[in-house]
């Protein structure tokens, strides 16, 4: 693996990882950074230092209970991390995680809910034994997974209340960082749904929480803001939302590592992506087609068939009827593919948007393939 290749999956430059190579065992490393390189490398935990494992049979069992194998090749500037703050059963679970969310890209959430439901009772039950703020940490970002898996299989009831969970364990926490966060998921989440004044309240709350939040959480929280306005149909404060938060993005050094260990970095395509779905949500295709490009390189598939669906609404807004309904095919294979109801869904409301007698072929052939869909 290049360190190109790594950085990107990290959220970092090149030159970034470069200098983390160069620290050596001397060096300072920051926990939740080495706890994403874990994952994404599939090593043990113990070898970065954060799960405090013991060498022999425990260290094994805590590889095979992360689901992440046995550790095959380390760089040495791996191997000889110093060992972090925060050890033991938070730093393993932490791990277990951020293992599943690596999973999420390339797996449908069908498969993964059962596993992540098991890792949150056992975190429920690890948490029952003792009053540890680092586990109600460690329990709020994985209900928070669970809720954006929820809401990937088109199941909102249960988004909201493993969402609403996360709110709440974030605040046993006492970290407001973390509660911010999730409430700031679960106000895209209501954007997204359509519910502009409770998305735009629980962006509000999010933003008292913080009082001076970091640049990267302003930008971040700015474009939940804008698709809150969007969904009620505020282009003027969607706009204004839009182009704050692209000067916020600007300003931000790559290099950075994000506030939250959970997400990746936030830039200027992420803006992009947030602007065509407020241009599909208000029915602008300049919006939509204006940004295609440079949102479509944001996310893994799931997330851009989803982007794929916005720009097919902005086609189809702009008259275009056979190419809007050529993309959606291809974003209606991936949902397909990854069994996802979020994306067959919102394949569905795109077709409600256009009422004709007549439908051309193409149309046709895409309600053919919607009748037949039983995910």
């Amino acid at each position: 693996m290049t360190q190109a290749q790594l950085g990107e999956a990290l959220g970092l430059s090149q030159s970034a990882i470069s200098r983390l190579e160069k620290r050596g065992p001397a060096g300072t490393y920051d926990m939740a950074l080495l706890g994403r390189a874990a994952a994404h490398l599939h090593i043990s935990a113990s070898l970065v230092g954060l799960a405090g494992a013991p060498s022999g049979s425990v260290a094994v069992e805590r590889r095979e209970f992360l689901g992440i194998g046995a550790a095959a090749a380390v760089t040495p500037v791996l191997a000889a991390l110093p060992v972090q703050p925060e050890t033991g059963q938070p730093a393993a679970l932490r791990l277990g995680t951020a293992s599943y969310r690596r999973l999420d890209g390339s797996t449908p959430s069908r498969d993964l809910a059962d596993a992540v439901r098991s890792h949150i009772q056992l975190i429920d039950r690890l948490s029952a034994r003792r009053d540890q703020p680092q586990l109600a940490a460690v329990r709020s970002e994985a209900l928070a997974f669970a809720g954006w898996l929820s809401w990937d299989m088109g199941d909102h009831g249960s988004a909201r209340s493993f969402y609403g969970r996360a709110i709440k364990a974030a605040r046993a926490a006492r970290n407001g960082l973390l509660a911010a966060y999730q409430l700031g998921s679960l106000a895209q989440f209501e954007a997204h749904a359509g519910n502009s004044p409770q998305a735009l309240s629980l962006a509000g709350r999010a933003r008292t929480i913080l009082a001076d939040p970091p640049a990267i959480a302003d930008a971040w929280l700015t474009s939940v803001e804008a698709l809150a306005h969007a969904a009620g149909g505020d282009r003027d404060r969607a706009d204004q939302a839009l182009t704050r938060s692209r000067k916020v993005a600007l300003r931000l050094d790559r290099e950075e590592t994000p506030p939250w260990p959970w997400v990746f970095t936030f830039d200027e395509s992420k803006v992009s992506a947030a602007r065509v779905a407020c241009g599909a949500q208000l029915g602008l295709p300049d919006w939509v087609l204006s940004a295609d490009t440079a949102a479509l390189a944001t996310g893994h598939e799931k997330q851009r068939a989803l982007l794929m669906l916005d720009i097919a609404a902005g086609h189809l807004a702009a008259g275009r009827i056979d190419g809007a309904f050529a993309i959606a095919d291809r974003a209606l294979d991936i949902g397909l593919t990854y069994r996802s109801g979020r994306i067959v869904d919102r394949a569905r409301d795109l077709r409600r948007t256009l009422t004709t007698t007549t439908p051309p072929r193409v149309v046709r052939a895409f309600d053919d393939r919607l009748h037949d869909v039983y995910l």
